[in-house]
């Protein structure tokens, strides 16, 4: 028997079908092969067109079940991931309203802004754990003022994955961990917030059914079912924002338990079974995929938006013929690139710089001893030196860092940006043979009631380790203080 994994991202959507009898994946495939558009109309603008995620998945659907298209009917069960806090708005009939005001989208900072001031630090900290900033309620609340005719047309609101699963099913539902990224939700209240609701003039009806991740989110339509070669009761059982579900599909669900991602943007993800408050907003968190109000589990993300956006900017502007040659040209450079700098944030305004959107850039380049191989290096240098710029949130607030696991894929198939993060941090990297399909495949099989935690990760093995090595540590330790204080100088300006 199968289970189906979709992980809607920013760049295409992939779909897994997982044998869960045998721990096998039977077929896998996205769409599309060249990164999905981004609509920028305006500078720090960024949208999507959710039927284009529509759209996607059936193509790469019908390209995974290649290996068993006359199996489909074995299919069960669907789990669904999907890139964080985009806000996508429904009218009355299920149709999206404007395009989707995805993650990296940095409009709505000033309002964010505005409501932490308004609603005071206190409450905010403290029941929602984290600023409005630039997450989806931010987004609405920029729609209600901007655009009210389009406003008045919004029946419900929904994050990604949850339009996917509605056009799958013909119901709407979200999670409470959707509704938390959202900054929809009162941690001590336990429930969505009432306070930010009156703010912002929003009405609870708005909100779709609130589940829990692994939970029923909905029996396939008829009309799909047929389209796709589907028994009619294939039902959608798990759905998780990329972050906690990469975190999921690394088993990583408890206290002190820590998962990285390098995609369209970096991640490193601890768990804590305390409410989180991070003062300087540097992390955030959220509910993480098994959280309940009995019992919390709360995951705390730093994110870094420009992370294998800005490695393939550096494919794309050097017609390199692929990231396995960046590497290897990569690794030929000595540390510190001779001298070349590069700040990746050029994607959005950044968290962990308190909103910020100083832009990307390169420092040191010497037109007569740089070369594209330099770059390469810079580009991953940059990328880690971020990591540790953020990481500090975590020992600031005494969370011990000891092992990091990922999956082996994006930037983590490089051994170089692996063994950089290592030594940086000087923590253990573990890389997996997993990824987000993989994961929300296992995820539908857990919110079926088909397997413990346990027997959901039995297939689930350490590919690869990477080791801090002292005399690396102390020399980028040193480099990673001279990006610093350059970054510091480029805040300042």
């Amino acid at each position: 028997m199968y289970s189906l994994g979709i992980d809607v991202g920013t760049s295409s959507v992939k779909v897994i079908v997982f044998n869960y009898e045998t721990q096998q994946i039977a077929g896998s495939a996205y769409f599309p092969q060249q990164e999905m558009a981004v609509i920028a109309q305006k500078p720090g603008w960024a949208e999507q067109d959710p039927d284009w995620w529509w759209e996607a998945f059936r193509k790469a659907y019908r390209l995974a079940v290649q290996p068993i298209k006359n199996d489909t009917q074995k299919i069960k069960h669907i789990g669904i991931a999907y890139q964080m806090h985009g806000l996508v708005c429904l009218d009355k009939n299920g149709h999206p309203v404007r395009p989707s005001i995805i993650w990296c989208d940095s409009r709505a900072v000033e309002i964010g802004q505005q409501a932490f001031e308004d609603l005071g630090s206190d409450y905010v900290l403290n029941h929602l754990l984290n600023s409005p900033g630039n997450f989806t309620a931010s987004k609405l609340a920029w729609v209600k003022g901007n655009e009210p005719d389009k406003y008045e047309r919004v029946h419900k609101v929904c994050l990604p994955g949850d339009y996917i699963a509605y056009k799958l099913t013909g119901e709407l539902t979200t999670t409470l961990s959707g509704i938390s990224e959202g900054i929809f939700y009162d941690f001590k209240e336990k429930g969505v917030s009432q306070r930010l609701l009156r703010y912002f003039g929003f009405g609870e009806h708005l909100f779709p059914d609130i589940r829990e991740s692994f939970d029923q989110h909905g029996t396939i339509n008829q009309l799909i079912a047929d389209e796709l070669g589907l028994s009619p009761e294939v039902q959608v059982t798990y759905k998780a924002g990329d972050q906690p579900n990469n975190a999921f599909s690394l088993n990583v669900l408890e206290k002190g338990e820590v998962a990285a991602t390098a995609g369209t943007s970096g991640v490193i993800y601890g768990v804590s079974d305390e409410l989180f408050i991070d003062e300087s907003q540097r992390v955030n968190s959220f509910a993480h995929v098994n959280y309940t109000k009995d019992d919390p589990r709360i995951g705390i993300l730093l994110c870094i938006n420009g992370t294998g956006i800005a490695n393939s900017w550096a494919r794309q502007w050097t017609q390199a013929e692929s990231y396995e040659h960046m590497n290897q040209q990569a690794e030929e450079v000595g540390p510190g690139s001779e001298g070349l700098f590069f700040f990746p944030f050029g994607n959005g305004a950044e968290r962990m710089l308190g909103n910020a959107s100083v832009g990307s850039s390169m420092q040191g380049l010497n037109f007569n001893r740089h070369t594209p191989a330099h770059l390469y290096r810079a580009v991953q240098e940059g990328i880690i030196y971020s990591f540790m710029y953020g990481m500090e949130a975590f020992s600031d607030n005494q969370i011990d860092l000891k092992v990091i696991r990922a999956g082996q894929a994006n930037m983590f198939l490089s051994p170089l940006f692996c063994e950089l993060l290592s030594n940086l941090s000087g923590v253990d990297i573990e890389l997996f043979n997993t990824d987000g399909a993989l994961g929300a495949a296992r995820g539908a099989t857990m919110g079926a009631g088909l397997f413990s935690r346990e027997e959901v990760f039995r297939g689930l093995t350490k590919q690869k380790s990477y080791r801090p090595t002292p005399r690396l540590c102390k020399e980028y330790t040193q480099l990673y203080a001279d990006w610093k204080e350059r970054l510091n100088h480029l805040m300042d300006i």
